[in-house]
Formats: C-alpha cells, structure tokens, sequence
C-alpha cells in the first residue's frame, strides 16, 4: 500500500452464509443509512447473520441487517431492524431481478465495510443453498487440505 493510502475497513461479516450458500456472483452496493446507523457501524455494532436482500419494484432492499442503535444516540436513534435500500446501478438491479426469480437463487449480505473514500458498503452475493452432503464436501476438503499442509510443514523441519 502506498504512503496516505487507506485500506477498507471490514464492520461485520457474515460467516453463516459462505457455510450455507454456495455464490455464484458477488456484487458491491452502497447502502441508505440514517445518520446514528453510520455512527453504531463505526462502532462495529453490527450482526449480518439473517440478512438477505430481496428486488422490490425498481430498488434492492436489504432486511435483517440488525445495527444496534448509537450507544450516544438520542430519542432520533433509528430502529435496529428497518429496511434499508442498496444502492445498485440500473443494469445491475434488472439482473437480480431476473436471477432471482429463478429456482433457489438468493441475494445474501457477506460483509459490511467502509471503503478507502470512507463510504459505507455491502458486498452482497447470489448464491444457491447448500445441500447436507455439499457441506460435507467442504469439510472434507478442508481437513484434507490440513492434513497436506501439516503434511509439508513437518517434511521441511
């Protein structure tokens, strides 16, 4: 990184869905936040767990997002659950439209975080659900990969 450059800064991720989805594409939008929501994101006050993104219309809405109210917040803090609107460009919004709507396709929310400008983002994805036996694939695969690495690490010793 070079001299005065900012990196990202990762809120919350939401590790339950990369266990149960499978993503095919994975999109970057902005997201329509109340002023203390910016300020309890800040604050890492946010659970991704549940979230999802649903096409309503011509917008992309994002529910379940739970961000806790500001901790110095007054009575104008904001519900902890609303809806909030993604911000997507027209092309992108007409594409999950159409991908949606087709047999176990869901738009799931991966990672909230502030970009280098300072602008908050989610990354959401479109995946399909896995399977019992497709995440025991994965844990196979994972011990199997631990297994290689112990493997080469004790061979260079």
């Amino acid at each position: 990184m070079a001299k005065g450059e900012k990196a990202e800064t990762v809120v919350a991720t939401n590790r339950k869905a990369f266990h149960d989805y499978r993503f095919e594409e994975r999109y970057e939008a902005g997201i329509a936040l109340q002023g203390t929501e910016v300020k309890a994101m800040r604050e890492g006050r946010v659970n991704l767990r549940d979230s999802f993104a649903r096409v309503d219309g011509n917008e992309v809405i994002l529910h379940n997002c739970h961000i806790m109210p500001y901790s110095h917040g007054n009575i104008m803090n904001h519900d902890p659950l609303r809806p909030r609107k993604l911000l997507l460009h027209r092309k992108q919004i007409n594409k999950l439209m159409g991908r949606t709507q087709q047999k176990g396709l869901t738009l799931v929310a991966l990672r909230i975080y502030f970009n280098p400008a300072g602008k908050a983002k989610i990354e959401i994805g479109l995946g399909k659900g896995k399977h019992e036996w497709d995440r025991r694939e994965d844990i196979k695969d994972r011990e199997g990969r631990r297994e290689v690495q112990r493997a080469m690490k004790t061979s260079k010793r």
